[in-house]
């Protein structure tokens, strides 16, 4: 085990909120480490939809997954935040100090007086379809996640599912693939309307195919798809042309470690106030997707919310006989100077 690393906060979780957490953590004078199981920071945003448009963060009509990450990496680098990658906290104790240890499955160990869980829903990984064999073209010709878009130009695309996930690539990947399928197993889409209307009117055109039914066999050799079967509702069969195929059934959540922390839970979320966004245990503090309290919207703008909020009351924790005066990065010079741009 790696001797104790000291510092004010470690944040459990390197996506959207917990990265614009040590934004607002910095403006505090207080020092944040930040813990994620993934390989690069970003959550979400950067393994499942790097290129997926966003259009719901205040001042960018529409902004990718991935530039939402780099943006805020730059935005929180004057405060040069240290990130332990590719690693998933395995125990949180408190020390008789107060202050808690962290220990990663990597043999890391962080103590800190305020820990901030900020893991989204916990650890993610897609569902694996029931289909025969598919293991063998994962990574190679079948992804759970469109990293490039590049990555499928000129191909003969699956796409399995019916939800947003499923239409949002389908309809981003047409313009690209030499063909595109939307494979579904019924004539109802989970999806919004909106782009069930699009996908529709690309399949009226010629642009696009829709099958229903449900996959039966892959083709193909040493990974690489060459053909799959489609079984329709009717009971006919479908040999399609496939050379990348894209499953989307949903992912599988799991708390992990977290479950084990003695916090207390609400249907595998963590229930918090709405003041300071602390669980029941104090000093412990959770913001984004991982939390609940009622009204919770999951949204990455509430979970920003959240973090201002939180690194005020964390600013009280760790620092509690100083006054702490509420200032705004338009008008304070010393929060310029921090941010290096006075």
């Amino acid at each position: 085990m790696s001797e104790a690393i000291e510092t004010d906060v470690v944040i459990v979780g390197a996506g959207p909120v917990g990265l614009f957490a040590v934004f607002e953590l910095g403006l505090l004078d207080l020092k944040a480490h930040l813990v994620d199981i993934l390989d690069k920071p970003g959550g979400q945003c950067a393994e499942l939809y790097p290129e997926k448009p966003i259009y719901d963060i205040p001042g960018w009509p529409v902004i990718s997954g991935q530039d939402l990450v780099d943006k805020l990496m730059e935005q929180i680098a004057p405060f040069s935040p240290t990130l332990h990658l590719g690693r998933m906290v395995e125990q949180v104790q408190r020390l008789d100090d107060g202050r808690f240890r962290v220990v990663t499955d990597m043999g890391d160990t962080l103590v800190a007086p305020v820990v901030v869980i900020a893991a989204g829903g916990g650890s993610f990984q897609p569902k694996r379809p029931p289909i025969a064999g598919i293991e063998a073209y994962e990574g190679t010709s079948v992804s759970y996640s469109v990293r490039r878009i590049e990555d499928f130009r000129d191909a003969d695309v699956m796409i399995v599912g019916g939800g947003d996930s499923a239409l949002d690539w389908t309809l981003n990947l047409q313009p690209v693939a030499r063909r595109v399928t939307l494979v579904h197993r019924r004539d109802a889409f989970r999806g919004a309307p909106d782009s069930v209307n699009k996908m529709k009117s690309l399949v009226e055109a010629g642009e696009m195919d829709l099958i229903i039914g449900q996959v039966q066999t892959l083709e193909g050799a040493d990974g690489q798809l060459a053909n799959v079967v489609v079984k329709g509702n009717d009971g006919s069969e479908t040999r399609v042309a496939c050379t990348r195929m894209l499953p989307f059934f949903g992912l599988t959540m799991k708390l992990g470690p977290i479950a084990d922390w003695g916090l207390n839970l609400h249907e595998n979320l963590i229930p918090v106030d709405t003041e300071k966004f602390e669980t029941s245990e104090s000093g412990i503090f959770a913001i984004g997707d991982i939390n609940w309290y009622p009204g919770k919207l999951k949204l990455i703008l509430s979970g920003f919310h959240e973090a201002a909020l939180m690194s005020q009351a964390a600013k009280r924790i760790i620092a509690p006989g100083e006054r702490i005066v509420f200032q705004y990065t338009t008008s304070s010079s010393n929060l310029q100077k921090k941010l290096g741009v006075l």
